[in-house]
């Protein structure tokens, strides 16, 4: 996100970067900043005649960035005056937040999604960003479908390569299969789950005791009101608290930090991707 530097991760070829790969003799043309003064020192001691030896370097390049998007019926539940929480903005909101950071570190993007229960699958081969429309897809999504997608890149490594942030935009009211999780992180990308679930809804419930509440069914929008007890309010604000703190916990088991968004604001938004990379870096630091 923002700061993040171009050239964050090392390649396997030659070039400009900051970690050493090896040492040779000196070649004309080489900049003198490449040489090793001490290593030069040593075999001209050693040969008697004047040696010049530079340090060969790893090319530093920016990290392929790609997004799972979760489409299913869940995903599709705008605001209401009940409901704070826009998913399809949130959503749309936090690829164009995940783009637009890309962008700037010159990061090659790709997306993937099941909307329409098959692969929809655009490779990170490229900068720029989608045309527009390319994300207002429809919300027909299995429910299996954030398992299926990291299978998916999981067949694909030659244009995921090690150390790529995967972006997983989901609500995970379906709980993750951590099995698939933990086999997509022996790839070594960097795994982000975006967590989008309504902050009164989905992260808690509300004490709506002795009222009647409208429920829309997500997959064909049809509403219908409900009548809550107290004790069924009671079991479903247990319930709820307690399938957040399994998801948050169940992520972090795997090392893993989540993006929390509750909300479709951008700025709302931006200060949660801001949180996660404080937390990335301070990781990255005490690991250090």
């Amino acid at each position: 996100m923002l700061g993040l530097a171009f050239g964050g991760v090392r390649s396997a070829r030659r070039g400009v970067g900051s970690d050493v790969a090896s040492t040779r003799e000196y070649r004309p043309g080489d900049d003198v900043s490449w040489m090793d003064w001490a290593a030069s020192a040593k075999v001209s001691a050693a040969r008697g005649t004047d040696e010049f030896i530079v340090k060969e370097r790893f090319a530093d390049e920016a990290p392929r960035v790609v997004v799972l998007a979760d489409r299913r019926p869940s995903m599709s539940i705008p605001a209401s005056p009940l409901r704070p929480l826009d998913k399809p903005r949130a959503l749309l909101g936090a690829l164009d937040l995940i783009g637009a950071s890309a962008i700037a570190a010159r990061s090659l993007t790709g997306y993937l999604d099941y909307a329409e229960g098959e692969p929809y699958w655009r490779p990170p081969r490229t900068e720029h960003r989608a045309e527009p429309g390319t994300f207002e897809r429809e919300y027909r999504a299995p429910d299996d479908t954030v398992s299926c997608g990291l299978e998916f890149l999981g067949e694909h490594r030659r244009d995921l390569p090690t150390q790529a942030f995967v972006f997983v935009l989901s609500d995970f009211v379906v709980p993750p299969d951590l099995a698939v999780w933990q086999r997509a992180l022996e790839n070594r990308w960097e795994l982000v789950p975006v967590i989008i679930q309504d902050p009164i809804w989905e992260r808690t419930f509300p004490d709506v005791r002795g009222i009647s509440v409208p429920y829309a069914e997500p997959a064909s929008g049809r509403v219908v009101p409900i009548y809550i007890t107290r004790r069924e309010a009671e079991a479903l604000k247990v319930e709820h608290e307690e399938r957040w703190q399994r998801l948050i916990d169940g992520f972090r088991s795997l090392g893993i930090e989540a993006v929390a968004v509750h909300s479709h604001d951008l700025g709302a938004m931006l200060d949660a991707f801001l949180r996660w990379a404080d937390l990335r870096l301070m990781w990255r630091v005490a690991i250090a």
